[in-house]
């Protein structure tokens, strides 16, 4: 693996950012591509940030972008340039297959990625979010592996006893793979999870309560979709990790 030209390229590219995050959950329906999605556009009012969609065969990001995948170009020249969003760097599968179905399975997925990954040229960045499928398949556990001294891990809870014991399991499974720090955002809470003692291996960042209309804001651009102070607490302690 470390032999893989795509895999040096890789790292190049992505060192050009001050902090690289992949975004996880362990199952759907905890709000991970909106949490990346509010996070990104929070920090690229006041950084240098960068998006990318790394659900290949389902990519989502562009509708809470409210953007049409058709309209997303990109400069290709030795490498592809992100797309941009006002000061928001852009990537996503979506731009070549629109709405339809990728069908790939575990390791092509992972392969894919990889090449992505090789030919983004996202230059200078603050931080970067790349937002995954939800669980944690192949593609996740290359990404993680391959990319361990560049890239940390984001994951994503609600305060649901299932969403924590998930949460908690996958924690152990960061750490044994060596990984040092592991950060931890609260979607749809009121930060009962700081102090949980399941998830105590994880570096709390924050939550974002429950917003009805969130997607439908977002989607409209609106800049205080969610209280901004409780996002900059996150987007802080991400720069600070």
């Amino acid at each position: 693996m470390t032999g893989d030209p795509r895999l040096h390229n890789a790292l190049r590219n992505l060192s050009q950012a001050g902090r690289v995050y992949v975004v996880l959950s362990t199952k759907g329906g905890v709000g991970k591509t909106t949490v990346a999605v509010l996070l990104a556009l929070h920090a690229s009012r006041r950084l240098k940030a960068g998006l990318m969609d790394a659900d290949l065969t389902n990519p989502s990001t562009h509708i809470l972008l409210g953007i049409d995948p058709s309209a997303v170009k990109y400069r290709e020249e030795k490498g592809i340039e992100p797309y941009r969003i006002n000061g928001l760097r852009y990537v996503t599968m979506a731009a070549y297959t629109g709405e339809k179905p990728l069908p790939l399975r575990g390791r092509e997925a992972g392969e894919a990625l990889r090449e992505l990954l090789a030919i983004v040229k996202w230059g200078p960045l603050d931080i970067l979010l790349i937002d995954t499928p939800p669980g944690v398949g192949d593609e996740h556990l290359d990404l993680l592996y391959s990319l361990k001294n560049i890239v940390r891990p984001l994951v994503v809870a609600t305060p649901s006893v299932l969403s924590v014991r998930s949460v908690a399991r996958l924690i152990q499974l960061l750490r044994e793979a060596g990984y040092g720090w592991i950060g931890l955002v609260e979607n749809m809470g009121s930060g009962v999870l700081q102090g949980e003692p399941l998830l105590q291996g994880a570096d709390y960042l924050g939550y974002i309560p429950f917003t009805p209309g969130l997607e439908d804001c977002l989607r409209s651009r609106k800049e205080a979709c969610v209280d901004p102070a409780l996002l900059d607490t996150v987007v802080s302690r991400l720069l600070e990790a």
